[in-house]
């Protein structure tokens, strides 16, 4: 064989060689973390705050949560909130029933990281109360059930529990992620959230939300 064809032989086993060893190492990487959707960019979120409506927050006058449908069936067995610890988790493991049995959560509220799905709550990015005194209260049931079990917008995250349970129901103007560097995410959530679906904000709300905004 010519010494020409050889070499390029000899090129073409190495090529072939690197392909592969790419292919495996891709094959066993950890995979990133996957998360919620990612809000609008902050000037985005800016425009879209400037459109809001502003006007003073209504009451819970009527409210209950069973207005807001939720963890209804997503696929197969599982429903909203088995699909989002799917989601936000890594290495989640789930049975039958679609339930998680093992897996890793990091809850970017407050940097923690959890390995029973029991010790995360799947926030609504803007509570369903807040959403009622917004212009929620309005709605049909089926646009309720629509936004608490929203997976494209970034309306629903894994977080620790005991945290969500201290946002609970309050906007941006009396709560905010204390890990600092998770708030302009969440702000451009919330605000992505709310012009999505046409609901008001506050004096005070739009206020904090135009100080994270500008700050980022």
């Amino acid at each position: 064989m010519p010494v020409g064809k050889i070499y390029a032989r000899r090129l073409a086993v190495l090529a072939t060689s690197a392909a592969l060893t790419v292919t495996g190492l891709l094959a066993t990487a950890p995979s990133a973390q996957a998360a919620m959707p990612t809000p609008v960019s902050a000037s985005t979120a800016r425009t879209y705050l400037a459109a809001l409506t502003v006007k003073a927050e209504g009451t819970t006058s009527g409210y209950s949560r069973d207005l807001f449908p939720h963890w209804i069936t997503q696929s197969g067995a599982c429903n909203t909130r088995e699909t989002v610890l799917k989601r936000d988790g890594v290495g989640v493991v789930t049975d039958s029933s679609c339930a998680a049995t093992s897996g890793s959560w990091f809850s970017e509220y407050d940097g923690a990281t959890w390995t029973l799905a029991s010790d995360l709550d799947i926030d609504h990015m803007v509570p369903l109360a807040e959403a009622w005194r917004s212009g929620a209260n309005s709605w049909t049931t089926t646009q309720r059930q629509a936004f608490a079990n929203d997976l494209t917008r970034p309306q629903l995250i894994a977080v620790t529990d005991n945290v969500n349970q201290a946002k609970g129901d309050l906007d941006p103007a009396k709560w905010l992620p204390s890990r600092t560097s998770y708030r302009c995410t969440y702000t451009r959530a919330w605000v992505q959230v709310k012009y999505y679906y046409n609901l008001s904000v506050d004096s005070a709300e739009k206020s904090a939300l135009q100080s994270v905004l500008n700050g980022c």
